[in-house]
């Protein structure tokens, strides 16, 4: 029998015991990037996040039984304009952004479907394009339509909000409410200000589509509706767990919802939503008018991704989280330690139960992160530190790492190292500082133990 997990559900606003609909193949589905830019340190956390829930899963229910979706956007205003600008096609952008973006999260340890999937067998992961699935996406939206939950005006296809009466379920947003509250200025083809669209004209040198039945010209998909599509042509019209950032939950996921139930005639979209909390950065809000917008790359060019994810991953994933120098100088520091700790061990068979049992309940990171702390058996805490993804290598393999990536001389390390060993014997302390400083110019610190002097990259 499977271990009891627990997960707050958004859905219902309470923590629950997961239940999947079919054991022998969970299913999940988180939102990706829209690619049309580097990606900024925010977009880190739920793709660490629902990394980590993958993992987990695939312990408790085995690798062969978990799906796992993770979507592009690849078509949107953001995309078009960047593409024009570039005077390009907007795959030739969203290829190039979607390269670097998957080059950061490589170095951020997130699993890869050339990770997962085997050859032969159903595949455990998949990165769905919306430019690769416009059929789907129009499938739906005629279905909408002949069902009387969309409506077509001036060129667009529009969703019919007031048709849905339990619209803003997940939300937690009456409709009458938002009717009464809705300031935005309506467009004349709108029938209800909150009605939102499924498809758009596209204008003049923007790609295009044949656009669903009732639209002569061609045109291009809403943003919400390609999540709908996608998940259910790779998940189903209802699958387990549908995940994302809380900025997500209204409108996108609000309208995913609409459109899969309506569409599909079914109770529920997903049976189980979670969502990630907000990033800071030193305490404030996150935007290019501020001057604290960070991209991904930049952090990573300056911290080892494996530093990165354990600075996220030591809040709670639905708390708000602080990005901060010294979060990254503490992650870092605890990696040391455990890589002195368990030094060129393998890991054991399986991951502690003691660090498995917190993040069994929600996620519980830090908890977990604790109970590593307390292991002293090498292998153990090898096992327990791979469970959430870290400790991949030896230490042998990481400090080899480090040293080729910061272009250092070993030979001229060791040099001086022997020299200062020699200095020290000798008495001459003035020697022995001068191989010091010369050694911490290069970047590297030496520590003076029972078995000898050991350096690391600072």
């Amino acid at each position: 029998m499977a271990p009891m997990l627990r997960l707050y559900n958004t859905l219902t606003g309470a923590k629950e015991a997961f239940a999947p609909i079919d054991p022998s193949h969970v299913r999940m589905y988180a939102c990706g990037p829209t690619v049309y830019d580097a990606a900024h340190i925010g977009n880190a956390r739920p793709i660490i996040v629902f990394d980590l829930l993958f993992r987990l899963l695939r312990r408790v229910y085995g690798a062969a039984h978990v799906t796992y979706a993770r979507n592009v956007t690849d078509v949107d205003d953001k995309i078009n304009a960047r593409a024009a600008e570039r005077g390009i096609t907007i795959r030739a952008l969203t290829d190039g952004t979607l390269a670097a973006f998957h080059a950061d999260l490589r170095d951020l340890g997130v699993l890869m479907p050339e990770d997962v999937n085997v050859p032969g067998e159903r595949p455990r992961m998949i990165e769905p394009r919306a430019t690769d699935h416009i059929a789907e996406m129009v499938v739906m939206i005629e279905a909408l339509v002949a069902s009387g939950h969309a409506y077509v005006a001036a060129g667009h296809v529009l969703f019919d909000v007031p048709a849905m009466p339990d619209y803003g379920a997940l939300s937690k947003r009456p409709l009458d409410e938002m009717e009464a509250g809705a300031r935005v200025e309506i467009a004349p083809y709108k029938r209800s200000p909150l009605d939102f669209v499924l498809w758009k004209p596209s204008k003049p040198g923007e790609p295009s589509w044949p656009s669903p039945s009732g639209i002569a010209a061609p045109g291009r998909p809403g943003w919400h509706i390609e999540c709908s599509a996608m998940s259910a042509r790779h998940l189903g019209q209802t699958f387990d767990i549908h995940a994302g950032g809380i900025d997500l939950i209204f409108p996108h996921h609000e309208n995913e919802v609409a459109q899969s139930r309506c569409c599909f005639g079914t109770p529920v979209m997903a049976n189980t939503w979670l969502h990630n909390g907000f990033l800071q950065v030193e305490g404030e809000k996150m935007s290019k008018s501020a001057g604290n917008f960070v991209t991904l790359r930049a952090v990573l060019n300056d911290w080892p991704g494996e530093v990165v994810r354990l600075a996220m991953l030591k809040s709670h994933y639905r708390q708000p989280i602080d990005w901060t120098l010294r979060g990254l100088e503490e992650a870092r520091r605890m990696l040391d330690r455990w890589y002195g700790a368990v030094g060129d061990a393998r890991p054991a068979a399986e991951a502690p139960e003691a660090v498995l049992e917190p993040l069994l309940d929600d996620l519980n990171t830090a908890a977990a992160l604790a109970e590593i702390h307390r292991l002293d058996d090498p292998a153990r805490l090898r096992a327990g530190a791979n469970l959430l993804g870290f400790l991949g290598q030896t230490r042998s393999e990481r400090d080899a790492a480090t040293v080729a990536a910061a272009g250092l001389d070993v030979a001229a390390i060791e040099a001086l190292i022997a020299d200062r060993a020699a200095a020290r014997a000798a008495k001459d302390w003035a020697a022995s500082d001068r191989a010091r400083d010369a050694l911490a110019a290069m970047g590297v610190a030496v520590k003076d133990g029972k078995d000898g002097t050991t350096w690391s990259v600072i």
